[in-house]
């Protein structure tokens, strides 16, 4: 008999959606090219909608939580804080971690297996020797299988770029700070008791030390705390999809379509992906995913396109100073990020 499922790409979004679809009774295999637990520039914060799928999956990652976010620039700042439960600061190998022990509890078989095509018919779907009902397409910004199957397109606009950091120091604040500067944005994330993510977003060149020093203010938060790991590097960060389906392969996660770190709903829209494209396999009904996708992350999408559009723009300065002036408008953005990707 063969699998349900299988599953190109075993970081969380990957292994969240072998869990989904385990949940629904449904065999998977989950193909990965690396070993052990993968790490990844990012910011490390989840929202809580995203929280709030992992408590469904059975999965309760270690972190701090997280309250809500402040945007500041050199003079001024303006915080707004969650309107119902926290998120949660998970340092990604955490996350990893928490995600690849669920799976194993559950029998998810997971193989190393490096996936550059696939060939698909009119029952099933055959990747890396592995014949299954259906694949899905987990593999992150660059993803194989978007390209394999045709739904990628060109993104517009300027790339940009994100780095990111771990330093050894206490939190001081249970929110994500995001400052604003001229060519970048620096962002810190508490994730640990003793430990702190920062990343940097913008276009080429980007250099975190020298983002950091254009940051006086978590520059000396950061006095004497020692590096805890090199810095890593992702991007361009904008991919774009056709859609998301292409016969019996689904795209989920960054590989069926990212808009931008900079308001951190990635892997908000990432698990609920994984949640909905577990139940369009068990369904038998990919269509219908490519569209409740497209309907329940809109929102999410929206709002990060147009703080997007806003830090692209001539008035790139006035952020911070909008945000300020009009804090229901601020609080309206972070809220519709702080909540669930509708169900």
């Amino acid at each position: 008999m063969i699998p349900d499922l299988v599953i190109v790409g075993g970081g969380p979004v990957g292994l969240a959606t072998a869990i989904a679809a385990r949940l629904r009774g449904l065999e998977t295999v989950v193909l990965e090219s690396r070993t052990g637990l993968i790490d990844k520039a990012c910011g490390e914060g989840l929202m809580p909608g995203a929280v709030a799928v992992l408590a469904r999956l059975g999965v309760d990652p270690p972190g701090v939580p997280i309250t809500g976010f402040l945007y500041a620039d050199a003079r001024r700042s303006v915080a707004h804080r969650f309107p119902g439960s926290p998120g949660r600061g998970v340092e990604r190998l955490a996350l990893h971690g928490a995600l690849a022990a669920r799976a194993t509890d559950l029998g998810i078989e997971v193989r190393r297996a490096k996936v550059a095509g696939l060939e698909q018919d009119a029952d099933g779907v055959t990747v890396a020797g592995i014949r299954a009902r259906y694949a899905v397409g987990a593999d992150g910004l660059h993803s194989a299988v978007r390209r394999a199957v045709g739904l990628a397109r060109p993104a517009a606009g300027r790339d940009r770029y994100g780095l990111r950091r771990h330093f050894a120091v206490a939190p001081w604040t249970d929110l994500v700070e995001v400052h604003w500067r001229a060519a970048f944005e620096l962002y810190v994330t508490p994730v640990r008791a003793d430990l702190v993510s920062v990343a940097v977003l913008g276009g080429r060149g980007l250099d975190l030390a020298a983002a950091l020093a254009s940051c006086a203010d978590v520059a000396a938060r950061l006095a004497g705390a020692s590096a805890a790991d090199p810095v890593r590097g992702a991007g361009p960060l904008r991919q774009v999809t056709v859609r998301r389906v292409a016969g019996r392969v689904a795209l989920v996660g960054d590989a069926a379509g990212y808009v931008d770190a900079l308001t951190g709903e990635g892997l908000a829209v990432g698990l609920a992906g994984a949640e909905r494209v577990a139940a369009a396999v068990a369904g038998g009904d990919l269509r219908g995913y490519d569209r409740d996708w497209s309907r329940a992350t809109r929102p999410h999408r929206l709002a990060t396109e147009a703080v997007l559009r806003l830090a692209a723009s001539p008035v790139r300065g006035s952020v911070v100073p909008l945000a300020r002036a009009v804090p229901p408008l601020f609080g309206a953005v972070v809220d519709v990020l702080a909540k669930p990707v509708a169900r």
